[in-house]
Parts: structure tokens; sequence; C-alpha cells
């Protein structure tokens, strides 16, 4: 059940997270009997924020807590805690965050190009649809528009044919991705994805660590959703993307989804920050597990970032029917004179074209079982 919060300009403060990471004095942790909202279980154990020397040693000649307002992090230490509550509508709280919508017709296998040349990389491959990056859009230097898209929707700048299909993968780098959360509105990010027309928009990621404090994870949960829910109420389809570091983390999405009346067009995750095998295995795994057993069987998945055959056959097994997957991989080894073979990566001459259409019909029959590399037989 939700529990209304007070919210800014009625006269009350809005509840952020405990001065010290306090968790018997936090608003949010499900063991404070006074708690507004009972969403945490408390803080993590491999913080690297709690208590920060930026609290209590300011900088020469700087003013008290003027390093914590330089910090990129949000923790219950900083004197700006209450303006990253409002920023966020003042709740942890998913409810009332739409992004409801149909999937396109999509292949299984979606390459992910750099926008050079589309067209004679397609030649032989006539693909059902590409993606690109967000840093193809928004300039990670000017956090604006490239002046190149001025006019341009995504199909025209991709010069693609009028059946294929373009999505927007909405990762970047976290700088960019923050500076699209701060400039959203006041340049009309939405407005302007929906203007270029995409088919499908995999809404941009704010990232969550393990060294990240609980309040830092938490904002972050519901900022992904506010992206997604914002760029649906602008007329684009819109994928939100989930992360988690705990149980309680994939039973709130849960909850979410239970309570909104239309679902999304799916859901979406970027992998690619599992790289170690322990990564994948005492994280990816579980969680992935978890939510193929207990999401709404009818409900896609797009994830990017997985490019192991063995990795891509544990997503087939665990969501059959209604997996989709983006990779970059097809052009970047191509652009570096490699192809993939049942056998691995093999290092070759000839045109990047050619690699490349080798390489997407790989990644393709890996994603449709068709094919199955030897070492994996």
């Amino acid at each position: 059940m939700t529990v209304p919060l007070p919210m800014p300009g009625i006269g009350k403060p809005v509840p952020a997270p405990a001065s010290g990471c306090d968790c018997n004095n936090c608003p949010f942790f499900m063991d404070n009997p006074r708690a507004v909202e009972p969403v945490c279980s408390g803080c993590t154990s491999s913080c690297e924020y709690c208590g920060c020397a930026r609290a209590e040693d300011p900088l020469p000649g700087s003013e008290p807590g003027l390093a914590c307002t330089r910090c990129p992090i949000r923790c219950g230490t900083r004197p700006d805690r209450e303006a990253w509550m409002k920023d966020i509508g003042g709740t942890m709280h998913f409810t009332g965050l739409r992004a409801p919508g149909a999937l396109p017709d999509l292949p299984l296998f979606t390459p992910q190009v750099d926008g050079h040349d589309v067209p004679t990389l397609d030649a032989q491959l006539r693909w059902p649809a590409y993606a690109l990056g967000l840093r193809r859009v928004i300039s990670p230097k000017t956090h604006k528009l490239f002046p190149r898209w001025e006019g341009q929707t995504a199909h025209q700048f991709l010069n693609l044919r009028p059946e294929q299909k373009a999505i927007l993968s909405g990762y970047a780098e976290d700088p960019l991705v923050e500076a699209y959360w701060t400039r959203r509105k006041a340049d009309g990010f939405a407005e302007m994805l929906a203007a270029q027309k995409w088919d499908l928009v995999l809404t941009p990621n704010a990232s969550m660590y393990f060294n990240q404090p609980r309040a830092e994870n938490l904002i972050n949960m519901r900022r992904n959703l506010m992206l997604a829910a914002e760029l649906s109420a602008a007329g684009v389809t819109a994928v939100p993307n989930i992360y988690w570091l705990r149980l309680e983390d994939l039973d709130r999405y849960l909850d979410w989804l239970d309570e909104t009346p239309a679902l999304p067009p799916a859901l979406a995750m970027n992998l690619q920050t599992f790289r170690t095998q322990a990564d994948w295995e005492e994280m990816a795994v579980p969680g992935l597990t978890y939510l193929a057993a207990t999401l709404p069987p009818d409900l896609p998945m797009v994830l990017t970032g997985a490019s192991r055959a063995d990795r891509i056959a544990t997503l087939k097994a665990l969501f059959p029917g209604r997996l989709y997957l983006i990779s970059q991989n097809p052009l970047q080894y191509a652009r570096h004179g490699a192809v993939m073979t049942e056998d691995g990566r093999v290092d070759t001459h000839a045109r990047t074209e050619d690699l490349f259409t080798a390489n997407v019909r790989f990644y393709a029959g890996l994603a449709d079982g068709t094919i199955t590399p030897r070492n994996e037989a």
C-alpha cells in the first residue's frame, strides 16, 4: 500500500534520506516505525560514501557542505538532499508512472550501428531494424542535439527504407545520462525524440553500483521509470530500463507492473556491466531467473550487452519466445577486421560491409537458435 507523502508547496517538508545515512531515522527504512515510505532494508555494506569525509572537512575556504553539493552521488549526508527528493517528485515509489504501448515488429536480433553509411552496411542484409546509441544523437560534449540531426527523422538520418525500424538505445556513459536528466525539460528532449519518430526508444539509464549509497540506488530506479513515463506521455514508444541490487528491488518492479493498468511495450536491461563471470553468475543470472519466473508471461524483454554465445543461450532459455537482443558487436568487430564464427573470433582481411553482414547473421543465428557454437554443442 502506498503512503501519501507530504509534497512541496503545501507547508510540509519532502521526506529525504536521513542525515548521515542513519537508517533508524530514515523515512524509507523498513524497520523504522516512523518511516513515511518503507521501501529500503538498510544501507549497503559495500557503500564507499557513508560517513564521507567531505561532509565534515569542507574544501579550504569554502562553506560547510559545499563539497557535498559538488559530489555526483546523492546520499543522506548532502545538505541539498531535499532538493533531490523534489526533483523526483517527493517519493521513491513507482505508483503513477506509466509507459503503456506495444512493441513493434522486431527481429530477434538488432545490430546497433554508429550512423555512418548504413545503406552500404545493409546492402546485402536488408535487415528489418537498426539501433543507434544516445551519444550519436545528443553530444557528450555540449549535451545538445547534434546539428546534423536538425529537421531529420531517425529514418532519414539513418537512410532506412520505409519498412525498416529505427531503435534508439538510450544507454550512455553516466555524464551524458545525467545531462539528459538535468536538461530534459528545458531542452524538450522528450518532444525532440518524438519528433524524430523512433519506432522504439530504450530510455536513458541512470546507473546503479554496489559502492553507492542506497539512496542513490533508490533515486535512480525511480528516475529510470520517470524517464520512460515522460517519453511515453510525449508520444514515444518507450521501454523502461530496470536495474536491481536486491530482491526487494525486483519485487518493487513486479508490484509496479501489477498495479499498472497497461503494461509497457517491454522491459529493457543493459547487461554489459556484468563483465566478469562472477558478476554474471552471482548477480545477473539470479535476478533474471527470478524475473523470468514472475514477470507477466507475455511481457517482452529487450536486452543489450550480451555478446557471448553461452550467455545468449542462457537468456534464450530464460525468456523463450519473448527475448529481443541488441548489440553493437557486429559493427565493432567488422570495423576492426574481425568476423565471429562458431569457433570464435577470426581476424581477416575483408570489406567492412562483408564482415558486418557475416557478424549480423551469426548473432541472429544465436538468437533464433539456428547456430550453436561448437564449444557449446
